[in-house]
């Protein structure tokens, strides 16, 4: 009788849970995505920070304008191999769990991320017109960080860690300015892998 009412218990926690938590997201597309950003920040690397420019403690701006168009494209190309990535194991796990990918709790959660993100890209965009470049790895850090940590409140908690560590990385990020797209890389890159591979091996196995 005893294990019959903790059955239950569980059952209706797991219900509860299920309803009020977007629990499928997919550790892969987390590994996945961190590959994309560090493949991305390598060519940005290669194209920005040449023998002849890097120079630490400074701001680059003469070569990153110069490949704009270039860079562009490599983070439009992450970003849509991040999305295209994650809409579709999101959607496999989903209906592998049984439970919708789109209801109130999905719309939460994407709304509570964007905010922050859109914030961030707004001042994206006055930083460089104002020739700041060096502020641009700290502030996508910063304002991404900040997004998951929102987006947490409405999904799994471990998220929550994962942006406290892209804001601390975005701060270091501004206080050695030269270094930014190399804490990028981490942030995005390394910090994905090692929080995807957490989230598959905890979740999905």
């Amino acid at each position: 009788m005893e294990k019959d009412y903790l059955k239950d218990i569980s059952e209706i926690r797991s219900i509860m849970e299920k309803s009020s938590r977007f629990i499928s997201l997919s550790g892969l597309s987390g590994i996945l995505a961190g590959v994309y950003a560090l493949v991305g920040a390598a060519i940005a690397y290669r194209l920005v920070y040449t023998s002849q420019t890097v120079v630490y403690e400074q701001l680059v701006i003469r070569d990153v304008r110069g490949n704009l168009l270039n860079l562009v494209i490599i983070a439009l190309s992450t970003l849509v191999l991040t999305i295209g990535t994650g809409i579709y194991l999101t959607k496999r796990k989903a209906n592998k769990d049984g439970v919708k990918t789109w209801d109130e709790t999905t719309k939460r959660l994407l709304v509570n991320l964007f905010i922050p993100l859109l914030a961030g890209g707004i001042l994206v965009i006055i930083f460089y017109q104002q020739g700041l470049i060096g502020m641009i790895a700290p502030i996508t850090l910063i304002f991404y960080g900040m997004g998951l940590i929102n987006a947490s409140h409405y999904t799994y908690r471990d998220i929550r860690f994962l942006g406290i560590s892209e804001v601390i990385l975005g701060l270091v990020a501004s206080a050695v300015v030269g270094y930014g797209l190399l804490i990028w890389a981490l942030g995005f890159g390394v910090l994905h892998i090692v929080y995807g591979a957490m989230m598959y091996f905890k979740y999905e196995r």
